[in-house]
């Protein structure tokens, strides 16, 4: 699996470290920075990662700044991506399991390590269930299909 993650300075220190974690699983990663603790504005990277993501050349996103709003708000924005701000395990299981969420938003300043990695291991490794949820999800395909003209919507 090929995964975009990319932080403002705020949440560097936390991407570093789940970028180790991603290597460890075997994924290939594509680092859109931030690369050094220097102020940086979440929508840069948020943008550059949500893009990767909707245009299909990752498969899934995790983004990290300081609550995980920004980028939260900001990968939201992008046809085609739908990202949840986790902050424990059962959330980011249930993002993937009824939402396809295809990227992961997290909050450097407020989940420690250990969770970090379980939210991250939880929700790389939750399969989307379908059925009834696949209907909803649906629904917001298709939102973006009437709204978004010429944006790419992907599945």
């Amino acid at each position: 699996m090929k995964i975009a993650i990319g932080s403002d300075h705020r949440g560097y220190e936390a991407k570093e470290r789940i970028k180790a974690l991603l290597s460890d699983m075997g994924l290939e990663i594509e680092d859109h920075g931030v690369h050094a603790k220097q102020a940086a504005d979440y929508p840069d990277t948020g943008f550059a990662v949500a893009i990767q993501v909707a245009r299909g050349q990752v498969e899934r996103g995790i983004l990290f700044c300081g609550s995980g709003i920004g980028m939260s708000i900001t990968a939201n924005k992008v046809c085609g991506v739908r990202a949840a701000l986790c902050h424990d395990e059962l959330t980011a299981q249930m993002a993937r399991r009824h939402n396809d969420s295809n990227v992961l938003c997290l909050p450097a300043d407020l989940v420690g390590d250990a969770l970090m990695q379980g939210i991250v291991r939880g929700w790389l490794t939750t399969e989307f269930e379908g059925g009834r949820h696949a209907r909803r999800v649906e629904k917001i395909i298709e939102y973006e299909r009437q709204h978004h003209k010429g944006d790419k919507v992907i599945r």
